[in-house]
C-alpha cells in the first residue's frame, strides 16, 4: 500500500492532470454515509481521498471543517468507527485513502494498533496535522512495518532546515499548507506560492500537493502549474453540510468533477 499513493500521483501525471485530493470527514454528514461518499468523489475523479478523524480540538482546521467534526462527534464516530469505514470505502472504490487526524486520539488508541488496523483496513497513509518531523520517532518505525506512508506538512515559513528534515522522513507526498492559518475555502491564493513550491522541491523527490484554501477549478489549474496535486476539504464540507441528504452522493461527485476540469 505505500506504493499506492505514488502510484496514484504517477497515474494522473501521465494523464495531464493534477492529482485532486478531496478530504471528507468521517461520519458526516451522516454517521453512515462515509462509504458511499468516497464512492462518488471516486466517480468523480478523485485521485485519493483525505478521510478526517473528528477531534474535539482540531487547532489546524477552519469553522466548515470544525462543524463537520462536532457534528460526527455528536453522532458518537470514534477512531474506531473511522477504520471501518475506511475499510469500508476501500472496498468500494480503487483509489487510495489516506486517514487524516491529530495525533492525541492516535497516541490514545495505540500507535501499533492504529497502524496495524489502518494498514488492514486499505488505508495508505496517515496525515497527522500537528506531528512536525523532529517528533515522529516512535510512529515512523511503526507505519513503515505497517507500509503506510507518514505524509508531513510544509508552510511558507518553514525554514530551509525543517524542509531538509521533511525531505528525508515524508512518505508519499509532501502537504504543502498554502496559508499562514488554518483550513479554509478562499477566493485567491497567496502570490509567493511559486516561491515556496520550488523551495519543497529542492529538498524532496516525492510529489508534493497543496491544500488550505482551495475551492475551485480555476484555483486547482493555478496549483497544478508548480504543484502534483490538490486537496479540498473546507469547500466540499460545506457543499454536503448545505445539501440536502438525498442529493449529497450526486454533489460530491459533480464537485470533484468539476474540479477536475481545471486540470
Amino acid at each position: 500500500m505505500a506504493n499506492a499513493i505514488g502510484a496514484a500521483f504517477a497515474q494522473a501525471r501521465a494523464a495531464g492532470r493534477t492529482a485532486i485530493m478531496p478530504y471528507v470527514t468521517a461520519g458526516f454528514p451522516e454517521r453512515e454515509e462515509t462509504p458511499e461518499l468516497v464512492a462518488a468523489l471516486a466517480r468523480g475523479g478523485a485521485a485519493m481521498v483525505e478521510l478526517g478523524v473528528p477531534f474535539s480540538d482540531p487547532t489546524a482546521d477552519g469553522t466548515a471543517v470544525q462543524r463537520s467534526g462536532q457534528r460526527a462527534l455528536a453522532h458518537g464516530v470514534t477512531l474506531a468507527d473511522c477504520l471501518r469505514l475506511a475499510r469500508e470505502s476501500h472496498s468500494r472504490v480503487g483509489i487510495p485513502i489516506l486517514l487524516m487526524g491529530y495525533y492525541n486520539p492516535f497516541l490514545q488508541y495505540g500507535l501499533d494498533r492504529l497502524c496495524r488496523e489502518a494498514r488492514d483496513s486499505g488505508v495508505a497513509g496517515l496525515i497527522v496535522p500537528d506531528l512536525p518531523p523532529e517528533e515522529a520517532d516512535e510512529i515512523g518505525p511503526i507505519a513503515d512495518r505497517c507500509q503506510l506512508d507518514l505524509v508531513f506538512m510544509a508552510a511558507p515559513n518553514s525554514s530551509e532546515e525543517r524542509l531538509a528534515l521533511i525531505g528525508r522522513r515524508a512518505g508519499g507526498f509532501v502537504y504543502c499548507v498554502t496559508v499562514r492559518g488554518v483550513t479554509g475555502a478562499r477566493s485567491t491564493l497567496p502570490a509567493d506560492l511559486p516561491a515556496f513550491f520550488a523551495r519543497v522541491r529542492r529538498h524532496t523527490a516525492l510529489p508534493i500537493a497543496a491544500g488550505f484554501g482551495i475551492s475551485s477549478a480555476e484555483q486547482v489549474r493555478e496549483i497544478g502549474r508548480y504543484a502534483d496535486g490538490a486537496a479540498v476539504g473546507s469547500a466540499l464540507v460545506s457543499l454536503l453540510e448545505r445539501t440536502p441528504a438525498g442529493e449529497r452522493v450526486a454533489a460530491a461527485e459533480a464537485f470533484v468533477r468539476t474540479l477536475g476540469s481545471g486540470t
